[in-house]
């Protein structure tokens, strides 16, 4: 996993930001005791597991990046988990020079901007806090196949910036990509070791569509936590820039 320690002033300072953007929407949230996760299930009556809520998930046309949540039974999720959020970016909101990889199975959608990309899973307790990020299989989603470096350069572009059906929700969700990026990352580029040791090990099967194989990495997390370890790295870097300049260097001839 990579030191957060490692990372630049600049990258931190974003990453401060994304602190920020997630404490302030889940103060106004506390104020009237709601959470992220209700904002989405609220007039939806009786949770139902495996559905969608929003129904027809959260869509931003402008950046074209999609977000929903749901639950899985119950025997079924992780001990005090209630659900996940899924995040998702389409081809028309990524980056130039982002193609699928060229599996033996894919087939490009009637509508290319279909062919979107699972960028991580956030994982949320009974109280609605963030507890885990995880990556998945191909197979769970139903989503077009990037390549770990492509997905790394899909994140900074997923953005869902209007109000409904829960503007501090769509804010939340926004910057918890941004303030936990670096482990994302490395979720990534384990997701895809995971799935080339599979196929090794199953040379049989076809490791996209392997039941058995569903989460392919995942991580514990916690907000308050990350944000500590920000502000802490964030500190070091700005002591190492704010030390006296070297005295002057004089040549000889």
């Amino acid at each position: 996993m990579m030191e957060l320690s490692e990372l630049s002033r600049d990258e931190l300072q974003a990453m401060s930001e994304a602190a920020r953007e997630v404490r302030q929407c889940q103060r106004v949230l506390a104020k009237t005791g709601d959470t992220v996760v209700g904002e989405l299930l609220r007039g939806h009556g009786t949770l139902y597991e495996w559905r969608h809520y929003p129904p027809g998930d959260v869509y931003d046309a402008e950046y074209h990046a999609q977000y929903y949540y749901h639950c899985h039974p119950e025997d079924e999720r992780p001990d005090g988990e209630h659900g996940h959020f899924h995040t998702f970016l389409r081809p028309l909101g990524m980056p130039p020079g982002m193609e699928p990889v060229p599996l033996k199975d894919y087939e490009e959608p009637d509508n290319p901007n279909d062919a979107l990309s699972h960028l991580v899973g956030i994982a949320m307790d009974v109280a609605g806090q963030p507890v885990r990020l995880f990556t998945t299989n191909r197979w769970v989603t139903g989503e077009t196949w990037y390549g770990a470096e492509d997905v790394i350069r899909m994140l900074d572009s997923f953005t869902v910036d209007h109000a409904r059906p829960s503007w501090p929700a769509n804010r939340w969700i926004t910057a918890m990509l941004r303030l936990f990026r670096p482990q994302i990352i490395s979720l990534l580029h384990e997701r895809d070791r995971t799935v080339a040791a599979w196929s090794d090990r199953h040379p049989d099967g076809w490791v996209y569509e392997d039941r058995t194989l569903e989460v392919t990495s995942q991580i514990l997390i916690s907000v308050e936590e990350q944000i500590a370890t920000v502000e802490h790295a964030l500190r070091g870097v700005r002591r190492r820039s704010s030390v006296l300049p070297e005295p002057p260097r004089f040549v000889t001839p």
